[in-house]
């Protein structure tokens, strides 16, 4: 089948190869006289405008003014370095799958040296506006368009992800794993940095206008869920105590007295226990939870027999333990909660509520507890109607989170040390309401012994890959309660 698009032929003055190209229409967000010598001899066609793709009005413009086939949208300021070919190869598999729009691999260059950045196939529940399609897009026309027919929205922020949502409920939106362009990359944030700030509270007007386009993508494939949630009886069962916090820990050291402490200065009107799951510490963790044990019979320490355990799965060995109580309620092994009353807070908010699990707030801090960007992440774009809705586009529900124990002794944590709370938070929203409260209950430490912090591009798009698959797997779930 041949390819329906104009070409234009291009000399290369760099070895005088004359080489066809297809022409396309081509739209960038820079000024037209931006970053011109590095692209002028590898793009057959350059549109230039400084249109904002994230603005319904600029995007629309852009997609009704292209006129071939295909366009290209590149959404960043400098125009990349194409490889050898790269416009005719993402053209060639757009026609050959049939896809709504082509994203590949790249390659950037960052303090001075080149370096490849792979990014993640896009499943059913890639849904999260952060998805990585990298800078350069491919998109048919007529894709394009039929999507925008379905907008009625003028979105400030939200066009570009309204309109691959869109695309995707009639389209494939398919990654090439082949590296066809260069580019500089000028943003040198850690993975960590970047990690939170969907959460920043300046982003909020950008993050209701990504709800409001997810709920109406949701609608359309049949996912979207009612606020109408099952009743829970939370006075279900016989319990050893109201509470219990429960901290896995491994290799920690250095904070996780600060944390033991933190749950033994709790002030409430109940009884409580810490259940600590030490997964075979190797660098004195074990030997101080043991003293703090001895002084203190709240504390049960526990050492699984098994060595094949994650996060998760010390979370299950705590939750099943008998002496667990009503309510077991999340505390990291690095992180301290904010006041005494911690518990005290979480435990009524259970009762006047009536929810299964429940969520709080907290701040972001440093090793030494002082602020750090972007301070207090509350999620107040959570509401009752919605939040279960809204859980499928963001990457976590915040923190400390607790759970009406029955409850999670039926689900169970999945047995991972990344994503296993957010597959938690998926699951019980599908059911019954979470709770909120939007006082900082917790400092979250950030530091370089964090699990999550700095990682390199192969373990970002494995944490990525498999929370988007835990949202194909919700979605398929919701979709069958639907029906």
């Amino acid at each position: 089948m041949l390819i329906s698009v104009k070409y234009s032929l291009l000399l290369r003055n760099t070895n005088h190869i004359l080489l066809m190209r297809p022409k396309i229409d081509f739209f960038y967000t820079g000024k037209p006289e931006a970053n011109q010598t590095q692209s002028e001899q590898t793009l057959p066609c350059v549109i230039h405008t400084e249109a904002n793709p994230h603005s319904a009005k600029s995007l629309k413009e852009t997609v009704f003014g292209a006129k071939e086939d295909y366009f290209m949208l590149f959404t960043k300021p400098c125009l990349p370095l194409l490889g050898l070919f790269a416009l005719d190869r993402m053209i060639q598999v757009a026609e050959d799958s049939g896809a709504g729009m082509v994203y590949t691999d790249y390659f950037e260059l960052k303090d001075g040296s080149r370096k490849t950045h792979p990014l993640c196939d896009y499943q059913t529940g890639s849904i999260r506006d952060d998805f990585d399609f990298g800078p350069l897009l491919l998109i048919r026309t007529d894709a394009a368009k039929k999507a925008l027919q379905k907008v009625n929205t003028d979105y400030d922020y939200a066009a570009l992800y309204d309109l691959r949502l869109k695309i995707s409920q009639d389209y494939p939106l398919v990654h090439l794993n082949e590296y066809l362009y260069t580019l500089e990359e000028n943003d040198l944030r850690n993975s960590d940095e970047k990690m939170f700030a969907y959460a920043d509270p300046k982003n909020r007007a950008v993050q209701l206008e990504m709800e409001q386009a997810c709920t109406e993508h949701l609608k359309a494939i049949g996912a979207w869920l009612k606020p109408v949630f099952d009743k829970i009886d939370l006075n279900e069962g016989a319990f050893p105590v109201e509470a219990s916090v429960i901290i896995p820990v491994r290799n920690r050291i250095k904070t996780v007295t600060d944390a033991i402490e933190s749950v033994l200065s709790q002030k409430t009107g109940f009884d409580f226990n810490l259940i600590i799951i030490d997964n075979h510490s190797t660098d004195g963790t074990t030997e101080a939870i043991a003293e703090k044990a001895l002084k203190d019979n709240r504390i049960i320490h526990l050492i699984p027999k098994r060595e094949d355990l994650g996060i998760g799965g010390c979370w299950n060995e705590g939750v099943q333990h008998p002496e667990c109580g009503r309510f077991a309620i999340q505390l990291d092994s690095d992180d301290v909660y904010s006041d005494e009353n911690t518990l005290s807070k979480v435990v009524q908010a259970f009762y006047v509520q009536n929810c299964a699990m429940l969520v709080g707030s907290y701040r972001m801090c440093n090793f030494d507890l002082q602020t750090i960007p972007p301070g207090i992440i509350d999620h107040k774009e959570w509401t009752p109607e919605n939040g279960r809705n809204n859980a499928l586009r963001i990457n976590g529900l915040g923190a400390p989170r607790a759970f009406f124990t029955p409850a999670l002794r039926n689900i169970k944590v999945p047995n991972t040390s990344y994503g296993e709370d957010y597959a938690l938070g998926l699951q019980f929203s599908r059911k019954w309401q979470i709770g909120r409260i939007y006082d900082v209950l917790y400092l979250c430490r950030r530091w370089d012994e964090n699990s999550d912090a700095a990682l390199d591009i192969t373990k970002l798009n494995a944490n990525n890959s498999y929370k988007d698959k835990l949202r194909s797997i919700e979605i398929s779930a919701r979709q069958k309660l639907n029906n």
